[in-house]
């Protein structure tokens, strides 16, 4: 692991990881849809290598090997990986290991790279995706998702928008490329990275969809606050002010509640490509 993505490796081990583990059952359920699609796109077949990169508790790891393919799922995060080990105890066509899909040292032995919203953390992503190229067979795909930008995504977006008055501006504003959830917004870049990573026969489609975000208003809120955008208020205001911008978030959530409770629109890049 290298010290260019030890911020990621950090984040990633510590409180934000727990929480995550906490909230697996509702993340996986909530994913579902984009779940579904990715595995349906990669196809895995009997027989086949495969690496989940970035396989947190082991949700898309699971589901490649149930579609008959032997799984390596890869992750920098210890909590996770734990939760996705006992998830996967007795079968033998799944590992796991803690390592830096950046820097691991890989065989070009696997039919197929996946990854479910995990390849947006890295600090050279170009590199990084070299590195992945070198693990796939000359006949071997690549296939992931990524998120799409932020006000492209409702189930983050509407209690992102009604806290941001409450927030700090940061003193000069974020890259938008930088490691995080949204590094590959921008299509053209992310194609950009893949050529540059020996990739080619890029195709970057549109998937939108509705995501359970949860049954009620409160639940929402609760889930926002551990995995999404009001975890930030949390962290950065003081009681009162905390009070007011939870109250703005529940206020602006509130139309949207249905008969099953709060259903949002979600929208991501579906990304395959071959090795160049």
């Amino acid at each position: 692991m290298t010290a260019n993505n030890q911020e990621q490796i950090d984040f990633w081990n510590g409180e934000a990881a727990r929480t995550w583990v906490n909230a697996q059952a509702q993340l996986d359920a909530m994913l579902a849809p984009i779940s579904r699609v990715l595995i349906e796109r990669a196809a895995p077949e009997a027989g086949e290598r495969a690496i989940d990169v970035g396989c947190g508790c082991g949700d898309t790891t699971l589901a490649l090997a149930k579609g008959g393919a032997a799984v390596w799922g890869i992750d920098i995060s210890e909590p996770m990986l734990e939760r996705a080990r006992a998830r996967a105890a007795g079968m033998e066509s799944v590992a796991f290991s803690r390592t830096d899909a950046a820097t691991q040292a890989f065989t070009a032995d696997h039919q197929l790279v996946l990854s479910r919203f995990g390849v947006m953390f890295f600090a050279d992503p170009s590199a990084a995706f070299a590195n992945l190229r070198s693990a796939l067979t000359d006949a071997g795909r690549l296939c992931f998702v990524c998120w799409q930008a932020p006000g492209k995504n409702p189930w983050m977006a509407i209690a992102g928008a009604a806290v941001r008055p409450y927030l700090d501006e940061p003193e000069t504003p974020p890259d938008p490329r930088a490691p995080g959830p949204f590094a590959f917004a921008d299509p053209e870049y992310l194609r950009e990275v893949l050529e540059a990573g020996g990739f080619t026969g890029i195709a970057i489609e549109p998937l939108t969809t509705k995501l359970h975000v949860a049954d009620t208003v409160d639940g929402a809120m609760e889930f926002l606050q551990q995995v999404g955008p009001l975890s930030r208020v949390l962290q950065e205001l003081d009681d009162a002010t905390r009070e007011t911008a939870m109250a703005a978030a529940r206020d602006a959530l509130t139309p949207h509640a249905g008969p099953t409770g709060l259903d949002l629109g979600a929208a991501c890049w579906l990304v395959t490509a071959r090795p160049g």
